[in-house]
């Protein structure tokens, strides 16, 4: 079993010519509504990797509660853990410029109220794997690795969106999943020293016995861990957009690594998913099925 405890969102979307500089008004495309929220993206991205997930989370009152929840129920996502909150249903404003670049500005709502007493909603076991990231209340992520703990449950954080107040947080999670530009402002926060990328990865891996996981967008994903450095070059493709491929990546390295994948293999299955999802528009409607991903990977 995943546990997602995080985010749910509605994504709303328009693409535009070129992202705008501060002050700046350019002409757009197209827009759509779908459903997003980091946390919903990666138990969606877990359960089409074909692996039994619970979500953890809470939307609004409202009418995007259901629509942003519409896929993880199709796809069998236990939504028994998600509440309703008194505010609105968070929501991402994401423009996407021709290129597939997007810069995206999100409004919690719901996903404030996600707090540390709901993470006993989880009913963690041992062996779970428990995945995490940064759209919800610190205290409710620093709450859920301490239950990941005493239950025995392997904790997985992605450091997304970047917080400096979670750096205290990395050392207590088994794996730390972060893109280039949050791990180098987290190895700063820290205080790790290298002369390169790699070397600051090691020094984390030295100082806290953790795995971390660097992904570097088109060039696939590096790995540090007590025993080993691994790389993962990804697959070459021309991206439509890319909201959501980090997402997908970590659903799918979570799925992996539950069904007993060593770390080597779940991170080509991840670095994959989350190239096939840069093939589509969107966050959760882009997130290619397990089938998709084999037949690309064989």
């Amino acid at each position: 079993m995943i546990v997602i405890i995080g985010s749910i969102n509605l994504d709303l979307i328009a693409t535009v010519h070129r992202l705008p500089r501060p002050g700046e008004t350019v002409p757009g495309d197209t827009f759509v509504t779908a459903p997003g929220g980091k946390g919903a993206n990666q138990a969606l991205a877990a359960r089409r990797a074909g692996a039994a997930t619970r979500i953890v989370g809470a939307v609004g009152n409202d009418p995007f509660a259901g629509e942003a929840l519409e896929l993880l129920d199709k796809a069998g996502v236990d939504l028994s853990a998600v509440h309703k909150a008194e505010s609105a249903t968070g929501t991402a404003h994401i423009l996407v410029d021709r290129d597939g670049e997007n810069t995206i500005a999100v409004v919690p709502g719901a996903n404030a109220d996600v707090l540390p007493g709901h993470v006993a909603q989880a009913a963690l076991a041992a062996g779970n794997h428990v995945l995490l990231q940064l759209e919800i209340p610190i205290e409710t992520v620093c709450a859920a690795l301490e239950e990941a703990r005493r239950a025995n449950a392997i904790s997985v954080l992605n450091t997304a969106p970047y917080r400096p107040e979670a750096a205290a947080l990395l050392a207590d999670a088994d794996y730390v999943v972060a893109n280039e530009t949050e791990f180098d402002l987290y190895a700063d926060a820290l205080g790790l020293e290298g002369a390169d990328r790699r070397a600051r990865m090691e020094a984390f891996v030295a100082k806290t016995g953790r795995i971390v996981i660097v992904t570097l967008g088109g060039e696939g994903a590096w790995a540090a861990m007590p025993d080993g450095f691994v790389t993962c070059p990804s697959m070459k493709i021309t991206p439509v957009d890319t909201v959501g491929a980090g997402d997908t990546f970590c659903g799918y390295l979570a799925a992996g690594l539950a069904e007993g994948l060593e770390l080597e293999a779940a991170l080509r299955q991840a670095t994959a998913a989350g190239a096939l999802a840069c093939l589509k528009s969107g966050a959760q409607p882009a997130i290619p099925l397990r089938r998709d991903v084999e037949a690309a990977t064989s």
